[in-house]
C-alpha cells in the first residue's frame, strides 16, 4: 500500500526588507522563489553555452526571445520595485544582437540574480539573528521570573557568588 501524495508546496513571500510602515516604500519581495531559481539556473546555463559555441543568426534570434521571456517571467515573480530595478539595469536588445551583446546582457541578468540571492540570504540571516535575540530575551525574562530575588549576573565558573560563600 502506498502513502497518499504530499500536498504541493506553496510559495511564501520572502521579504528582503522589513514591513512598510504606512506611506514608506513597498518591501522588496519574492512571490515565487522556486520559479526564480529555475529561471536563474536556465539563464546561467544559457550563458555558459553561449560562451562555448558560436551562434548563427537564427540561434541569436531564439536566444533573444528566451532572454525577453525570462525577464518577463522574473518580473512577474518579484515586487514592483525589484521589477523596475531589473528593467532599468538590462540593456535593450534588438531583433538580432551580436554574440557579444547577448553575452553581456545574459551576464548582467545573471549578476542581478546573484545579487538578489545574496540580498535574500542577508535578509534571512538578519531575521534569524533578530529571532535569536528575541528568544534569548524571552528566555532571560523567564529565568528572571522564576528567580526574582537573584540579581541578573552572568554565571562565573569557579568563582564564588557572594562575599560569605
Amino acid at each position: 500500500m502506498s502513502d497518499p501524495p504530499a500536498p504541493p508546496v506553496q510559495a511564501v513571500p520572502v521579504e528582503a526588507t522589513p514591513e512598510p510602515t504606512g506611506d514608506g516604500p513597498s518591501p522588496e519581495t519574492i512571490t515565487e522563489p522556486a520559479k526564480l531559481l529555475r529561471i536563474a539556473s536556465m539563464v546561467r546555463e544559457l550563458l555558459e553555452e553561449t560562451r562555448h559555441a558560436s551562434m548563427d543568426e537564427a540561434g541569436r534570434k531564439r536566444l533573444v526571445d528566451i532572454y525577453h521571456r525570462s525577464v518577463e517571467e522574473l518580473g512577474g515573480s518579484v515586487s514592483a520595485d525589484l521589477k523596475a530595478e531589473l528593467e532599468e539595469l538590462l540593456p535593450p536588445l534588438g531583433d538580432v544582437p551580436s554574440e557579444a551583446e547577448m553575452r553581456v546582457a545574459q551576464a548582467q541578468l545573471v549578476g542581478w540574480l546573484e545579487g538578489l540571492f545574496h540580498g535574500i540570504q542577508a535578509a534571512m540571516f538578519a531575521q534569524q539573528m533578530a529571532a535569536r535575540q528575541q528568544f534569548e530575551e524571552i528566555r532571560r525574562r523567564g529565568l528572571m521570573a522564576q528567580n526574582p530575588q537573584q540579581p541578573e549576573q552572568p554565571e562565573q565558573s569557579g568563582a564564588s557568588r557572594g562575599q560569605y560563600l
